[in-house]
């Protein structure tokens, strides 16, 4: 990592830590999500074979990963050439983007305040933004559980995974932080808008999924390791997990929430309903204790705490690296 990187990192966290992704300020997600939804409109429309709808599929993954880190790299260029710091500027706005630790705490805040003050009306009515579940009908402890697993599920795909890539992406020459993390949110967007397994996106979106799953899986397994030792209890944490995650259908999202359902007591999974439509969740962890607003506070905070422990080991052993590199 060069010290460039460094910076730019330590800000982007800081950005991403105070003020996270405001709703009336531009997203590259948004971009994405509009090449998203008006190719998948026009390959629906225009194919109906299921070769030619994967054949889309993999043009549409390709096209929107690689040219989402491209994208990056060239404006972060452009911008350098212009001027070194403004350079800096753009690598930092852009890294913190691809953060989501700030909205993920801010997202659990709006659900649990009307929560709180005992208006589930509310509460559903917030939640129902952020999950893709039925919401009308949610108890307080539905509720409760439905924004501790959106909380521990997006803390590997939102805040660790693209960590983990603008890291990879920094000790590369001539690539930096921000490409790498753009492509992982441009498959994480495929796969949260057409990586289902139920039609029209069956087909379409069968590249966008496992592509997501193969590039979260090392993120995902770092995450579920570093959490077990900040919990003090790393061998009960692995047990856990080895014991329950592989149930859950997504090779990562199981990983994740279990570890975190393990460290607090708690299990998550269960009953949810999709429009109507039953759809039976693996039961994750021990019901040591009931889910609570605590505990979904100790979850974000357990991932602030995931997210600086990797921050500090990266930017520590760069220190390192460029102090046996002036022969100290």
């Amino acid at each position: 990592m060069v010290g460039r990187e460094a910076i730019v990192l330590g800000l982007a966290a800081g950005l991403d830590y105070l003020i996270g992704d405001p709703w009336d300020w531009w997203h590259p997600v948004q971009g994405m999500g509009w090449t998203i939804a008006n190719y998948t409109h026009l390959s629906l429309k225009s194919w109906k074979q299921p070769w030619a709808l994967r054949l889309a599929g993999v043009g549409l993954g390709l096209g929107l990963i690689i040219g989402s880190g491209v994208l990056g790299w060239a404006i972060v260029t452009l911008a350098t050439w212009i001027y070194p710091w403004f350079g800096i500027l753009m690598e930092v706005i852009l890294l913190a983007s691809c953060f989501a630790a700030r909205s993920l705490r801010d997202a659990a805040i709006d659900v649990l305040q009307p929560l709180q003050t005992g208006d589930l009306i509310a509460a559903r009515s917030r939640l129902s933004r952020y999950v893709g579940r039925d919401t009308e009908q949610l108890s307080e402890a539905e509720i409760l559980r439905a924004v501790l697993e959106t909380v521990t599920e997006n803390a590997t795909d939102g805040v660790m995974a693209p960590l983990f890539y603008a890291l990879l992406g920094a000790i590369l020459p001539g690539v930096g932080s921000v490409p790498l993390a753009l492509a992982y949110k441009a498959a994480s967007t495929l796969d949260s808008m057409v990586g289902y397994r139920a039609e029209p996106y069956t087909h379409l979106g069968w590249f966008s999924a496992k592509t997501d799953d193969l590039l979260t899986w090392i993120p995902c397994r770092l995450t579920v390791f570093t959490l077990a030792l900040l919990s003090g209890k790393p061998l009960q944490v692995w047990r856990i997990c080895r014991r329950d995650a592989p149930q859950d259908p997504s090779p990562n999202s199981g990983w994740s929430e279990c570890a975190y359902a393990a460290i607090l007591g708690v299990q998550v999974g269960g009953m949810n309903w999709y429009k109507g439509v039953a759809k039976p969740k693996p039961l994750l962890g021990d019901a040591i204790a009931p889910i609570t607003a605590k505990q979904i506070y100790q979850a974000l905070q357990l991932t602030r705490w995931n997210f600086l422990l990797w921050l500090g080991i990266a930017g520590s052993s760069w220190a390192i690296v460029t102090l046996l590199q002036r022969g100290f």
